[in-house]
């Protein structure tokens, strides 16, 4: 079920945001144009899918700090909205500023301590039915008030009342009823998203920790030994890492070392060093790139896999194994990632994928430009 398109609205920096996706999709632009915005918009739908909605709003410093940052019409009511369409679902989700009703407190919201929080407005699920015209309604949700059509196609109303900060897709489960809204949430949930991968050297990425198969990399690579030696087991190819690592630093080796307690550290040899460096000791920039080497080595690829600005702290003698890591990534699940490197864009480019410019707009905020640099 590949992604087609997302749309985002109203959101920080992006006043309305429609963009393509490709197998490899690259968003390339100057600091400060929109591309975080972008990433941390579709964090969304996965956060909606997984329950944490109202969490990862309160993340982001709650829902005002959410919305349209640009210049506003008098007494304009702003919801943020960011959707989703693959090849035969869709699916959107509006979310604005919490009322009284909704929350069920008094209508004073002075008195509340939660002013913060998102409110769901709107939520929808459709699906594209062959002969039908227009794509069919599968849920619809406005407020408070839910309509879902079941497997025989019967539309009925959810009597149950539903969190108003959270989702129809985390708070409703039943598959055998909504096998739709079922398949969507899973769907979301199977995203996988790397940001930060924080190296100093007081950081617990250093330090070894007992070892557990680990197919996928944390989000924040704490189980970084692990997930190598989980490639080097059950990739189906041991020397993976091996030919990932000598393409990043001719003659360097990797070693994944166990203690008798069962902690994992990497053992890493440089050509002309008569000794071996420890995770301690690595430089920021070949750790992070052991991180992003693992999150795309992944013996279980997810089926969509957001990459922020990864090359942070790399060396410009490392994009292009890295590019090379995320053209194989794209053949096993859908990429996109954020850049503001022209020259791994252009090695990207290369290999198929598709690039999209962005702008900051200062009055109509993050804009997608084509290839010539005219508005998209």
């Amino acid at each position: 079920m590949p992604i087609a398109r997302v749309t985002i609205a109203n959101y920080r920096s992006i006043r309305d945001l429609r963009l393509p996706l490709a197998r490899v999709t690259v968003l390339l632009g100057a600091n400060g144009c929109g591309k975080t915005n972008c990433y941390r918009a579709l964090r969304l739908l996965h956060a909606a899918a997984a329950g944490r909605l109202a969490e990862t709003f309160a993340e982001e410093g709650g829902m005002p700090s959410a919305l349209w940052a640009g210049r506003r019409k008098q007494h304009e009511i702003v919801r943020m909205s960011v959707g989703v369409e693959f090849e035969r679902y869709a699916y959107s989700l509006a979310c604005g500023l919490p009322t009284p009703k909704a929350y069920g407190v008094p209508p004073d919201m002075r008195t509340s301590m939660f002013l913060l929080d998102p409110e769901v407005k709107e939520e929808d699920i459709t699906v594209r039915v062959d002969g039908v015209a227009r794509p069919v309604p599968m849920c619809q949700r406005r407020v408070n008030a839910v309509t879902m059509r079941d497997g025989e196609g019967r539309r009925e109303t959810i009597a149950e009342p539903l969190d108003a900060g959270e989702s129809v897709l985390a708070q409703i489960a039943d598959p055998a009823r909504y096998a739709e809204l079922t398949l969507v949430r899973r769907f979301l949930l199977d995203w996988r998203f790397y940001h930060q991968f924080r190296t100093d050297a007081g950081s617990p990425l250093r330090d070894s920790r007992i070892g557990i198969r680990s197919p996928v990399l944390a989000s924040d690579g704490l189980n970084l030994a692990a997930a190598l030696q989980t490639i080097v087991e059950i990739e189906g190819r041991p020397d993976a890492l091996d030919e990932a690592i000598d393409d990043a630093f001719p003659g360097a080796r990797l070693r994944i070392l166990r203690d008798e307690s069962g902690r994992l550290d990497l053992e890493y040899m440089q050509p002309g060093v008569q000794r071996a460096f420890t995770t301690r000791e690595l430089s920021d920039g070949t750790l992070r790139f052991l991180c992003l080497t693992a999150a795309l080595l992944t013996p279980r690829p997810p089926v969509f896999l957001v990459l922020n600005e990864p090359e942070t702290s790399l060396h410009r003698d490392l994009l292009p194994a890295l590019a090379g890591m995320i053209t194989r990534a794209g053949a096993r699940g859908q990429v996109l990632l954020t850049t503001h490197d022209e020259g791994l864009a252009r090695r990207l480019a290369e290999d198929g994928a598709e690039i999209h410019r962005l702008e900051k707009d200062d009055a109509k905020g993050t804009r997608l430009l084509d290839a010539d640099g005219a508005v998209g």
